[in-house]
């Protein structure tokens, strides 16, 4: 070890001085906290009598209290109407009137909010609303500070829908005429646009014109710019209201001298409401009227005008939709140019000049270029149906790889987020957006990869089903690199601190069954959700993974891959070290009782569930006396009697044995419900009747899963046997090339005979492997939606459970052979198969197989 050196410390005078210095302005900095610690004489006018009623306190606090006090009696408002309505309004409400003439901004909006909460809660009638609120609502709707104002504007908006109409004529309509003329306020005359567009829909169109037009082409006319686009955006609400003839000879003309209007705020308005009434306007004010006002305004985008230029480019794919039917082929191209060069607005600039004034002006342009691009993103399914599916390729494929490529995170994001109605649009040409798919997947910004997570089974649906390659075979063909950029873009996710994108990734990622195949989703995904079930520290995360893990193994073709996934479950999470690890078993077995059969759970995870009855750690055994109604509800009688023994005793051990308080209690609490529950039997019974067939559906989906397992191997045995014959007999035709004709025409008859012969002994098998398939394919592998999200039936004895891929309308066949043998009044062995009934069908499917192998040998000998 290397000696302490003292002599780098400084001791001086100085170096102490400084020290104390720093400790000084440590409690120079704690002064200003004990200066704000109330006084005991501020405290004593604080304190309020306890006996008071709320109503009495309320008035208290208004009258003599703060204005904190104060405003927490006008934010309790809706909670003493709810309690004492007329007290409320006959003593409380004066009060708030008189304070709120001279109350700060906090209380004004604390008031606002209030008087609408009343309003939505329906506390009072609609006629004492208006005769109690309304009046306070209108005396501060003309307040000095902008912020309360429109509080209060908001809350009369809401108010006026809900007011009889005799009533707004009245408070409202008629005050407006003297609100709206030019010798009222700036913010006088805006409140009254607003007003004015709320009321035209509450009228009918023949007074709306007679008293509400002439105040908005007053109010169009205003001198001042900032109430000329107030209410050109309203005038979308008054043509509603007066509707279509009306609109065409009143608000048209207005709109289009608006849209020439000095102010560019005054045009952008104009420009917007025209796009938003494009619906309303005939086929002749379009092509006469309205299309050059669009056209002046995209020539002018780039021009003179750019401050329209974000708002033209978000509303440019309704502006193309709105007016197609009138465009000429020549203006048709136009518009599509035009989009495209909106689409890379920014990125193509050259760098010849090295003006500081440029750079400036470039910097202050880029947000709103990214702006552009990133609307021209959003608007590209409705370009896509602007120019036709079937001329994306040809017309929008370079734009699209340019928005999935641009160097701006949101504009990649919008794309990810429209990647789904773009896979949607293109029907069965989406093969050739794959690339882009993987692009996004491995995108650098997680915000991307969280946008397209969202909708990512149905794109990857979309991929497989409708691509080029439509073959159950080569799923994996129609997007090479999918499996890569799925795994690189998990691993991104679980290196990152955004938990909760990782866990929307994993639920998501239960889809791919339906996706890619078995082998592919055991080797690559399996073991990393062992994996994150392990290791990750996210409980959420690690509960994504447990399920998603139960879907692979639901799903999972081959038995020996399922024993050992079953066999790492029980091993390194229900035997595992770490108690956290041993709750996350108990996690995944609520997981296996939900997606597969009672049977199965039984068979597999039962025993060791209950061994954890002897677990040290009593959040483990809490946890596990919380499932065991779930658990018993899992036991067929008299199947499954040894089994509910063994439950019974574990109870029993920890009624005697359990010294935690807690558990304990959760013990009582679990017996309890345990006795009041009924164990379903082998036979149908009318109360467990839907959980049964729910049940016996998932059990005959695994029984068909070892069956396509079994006659896959068959038929590659069959395969493999029939080319090593014909091996053997073309190198025994070789040999005997000498022989005569007439023995070798036998010896070829015998051939073709006992190739007839295998072939009609396989014509069976044939059969039931295109069944099996055909099964794998749509029971297998049912929407991911329905796995994710299916509704949960739950019975008396508290089980949930969910068959994936089965509606109300359709839950199990009435031809199923089971479904035959009940109603024709058989036992309910035939309908429930047991254990012992399972082990028989499979002996006798074994001998069945061997029999049929056999006379296959026979015949070809």
């Amino acid at each position: 070890m290397r000696p302490i050196i003292f002599s780098k410390m400084d001791f001086s005078h100085s170096s102490l001085f400084g020290y104390i210095e720093d400790l000084q302005e440590l409690t120079i900095i704690e002064r200003p906290v004990r200066r704000s610690l109330k006084t005991p004489e501020e405290i004593e006018r604080l304190t309020v009598d306890e006996e008071l009623s709320d109503i009495e306190r309320a008035v208290y606090l208004l009258s003599s209290g703060q204005d904190i006090q104060g405003t927490s009696v006008v934010a309790n408002l809706p909670v003493l109407m709810r309690q004492n309505p007329a007290e409320t309004l006959r003593r409380v409400l004066p009060k708030i009137r008189e304070v709120l003439h001279v109350a700060g901004v906090e209380m004004q909006l604390t008031a606002a909010v209030s008087f609408l909460t009343v309003l939505q809660e329906e506390s009072v009638s609609i006629h004492t609303y208006s005769h109690s609120f309304l009046h306070i609502i209108l005396q501060n709707l003309e307040h000095r500070d902008a912020g309360v104002s429109n509080a209060w504007l908001e809350t009369l908006l809401a108010v006026i829908e809900a007011l009889p109409k005799e009533t707004v004529r009245h408070e409202i309509l008629n005050p407006l005429v003297s609100k709206a003329q030019l010798s009222q306020t700036l913010q006088s005359r805006l409140v009254s646009c607003k007003i004015m567009g709320k009321v035209a829909n509450k009228f009918e169109a023949h007074i709306v014109k007679r008293e509400v037009l002439p105040l908005v082409k007053s109010l169009c006319q205003d001198v001042e710019y900032e109430v000329r686009a107030c209410m050109c955006r309203q005038l979308e609400h008054v043509a509603r209201g007066i509707g279509t003839e009306l609109t065409k000879t009143v608000v048209l003309p207005e709109l289009v001298e608006l849209a020439r209007d000095e102010g560019s705020s005054v045009r952008l308005a104009a420009f917007e409401t025209l796009v938003n009434l494009l619906d309303m306007f005939d086929a002749d004010d379009r092509s006469q009227t309205v299309l050059p006002l669009v056209k002046s305004f995209c020539e002018k985008s780039f021009k003179t005008d750019e401050s329209i230029l974000v708002s033209l480019s978000f509303h440019l794919g309704k502006l193309c939709n709105g007016l197609y039917g009138i465009f000429t082929p020549e203006q048709h191209l136009r518009f599509l140019e035009f989009y495209k060069k909106l689409s890379t607005l920014g990125l193509q600039q050259e760098n010849g000049h090295n003006d500081n004034q440029l750079h400036l002006q470039t910097l202050e342009q880029e947000k709103k270029y990214i702006s552009v691009r990133k609307n021209c993103a959003y608007n590209f399914p409705a370009m896509i149906v602007f120019v036709d599916p079937k001329n994306f390729h040809l017309e929008l494929y370079s734009i699209f790889f340019c928005l999935c490529h641009d160097p701006e995170v949101p504009v990649r994001c919008t794309m990810a987020i429209s990647f789904f109605e773009v896979a949607k649009l293109l029907n069965s040409d989406v093969y050739t957006i794959h690339k882009e798919l993987v692009t996004l997947l491995q995108d650098e910004s997680l915000e991307v990869l969280d946008a397209l997570v969202g909708h990512l089974p149905e794109i990857l649906e979309l991929m497989t089903n409708r691509g080029e390659n439509n073959g159950s075979e080569s799923k994996l063909l129609s997007i090479p690199d999918l499996i890569p950029a799925l795994t690189t873009a998990e691993q991104r996710a679980a290196t990152s601190l955004k938990w909760r994108t990782h866990e929307k990734l994993l639920q998501k990622y239960a889809c791919l069954p339906h996706i890619i195949s078995s082998d592919q989703i055991y080797y690559r995904f399996i073991h990393r959700m062992l994996t994150i079930i392990l290791t990750n520290n996210v409980l959420p995360v690690q509960k994504a993974a447990a399920r998603t893990l139960c879907v692979y193994l639901r799903y999972n073709r081959k038995q020996e891959q399922r024993h050992e996934v079953i066999q790492k479950l029980i091993e390194q999470l229900g035997q595992g070290k770490s108690y956290w690890n041993r709750l996350r078993f108990l996690d995944t077995c609520e997981f296996i009782m939900e997606l597969f059969s009672k049977s199965f759970f039984c068979k597999y995870f039962f025993l060791p569930v209950l061994e954890l009855t002897h677990d040290p750690v009593a959040n483990v055994r809490m946890k596990l006396c919380c499932l065991l109604p779930k658990v018993k509800s899992t036991l067929k009688i008299p199947t499954d009697k040894h089994l509910l023994q063994q439950l019974e005793l574990c109870i029993r051990k920890l009624l005697c044995q359990e010294k935690d308080k807690d558990v304990l209690t959760i013990v009582k609490r679990t017996v309890l419900e345990l006795d009041r529950m009924e164990i379903s039997v082998d036979a149908f019974l009318k109360r467990f009747y839907e959980n049964d067939l729910l049940d016996q559906e998932k059990e005959r989906q695994e029984h068909l899963l070892l069956e396509m397992e079994q006659l896959e191997k068959e038929k590659q045995k069959n395969e493999g046997r029939s080319t090593n014959i014909n091996d053997k007999m073309f190198e025994k035709k070789r040999r005997d090339s000498k022989t005569s004709s007439v023995l070798a025409k036998s010896i070829n008859l015998s051939i073709s005979g006992s190739s007839s012969g295998t072939s009609a002994g396989k014509e069976e098998k044939k059969s039931k492997l295109v069944r099996s398939q055909s099964f794998s394919t749509q029971v297998l592998h049912p929407k991911y939606s329905n796995i994710d999200k299916c509704p949960n039936k739950s019975s008396a004895t508290g089980y949930t459970s969910s068959v994936p891929g089965m509606g109300k309308s359709c839950m199990l066949s009435f031809s199923d052979d089971s479904f035959r043998t009940h109603a024709a009044g058989n036992s309910g062995n035939a309908a429930f198969p047991s254990s012992s009934s399972r082990n028989l069908f499979n002996s006798a499917d074994q001998k069945s197989n061997g029999n049929k192998e056999s006379q296959s040998r026979k015949m070809s000998m």
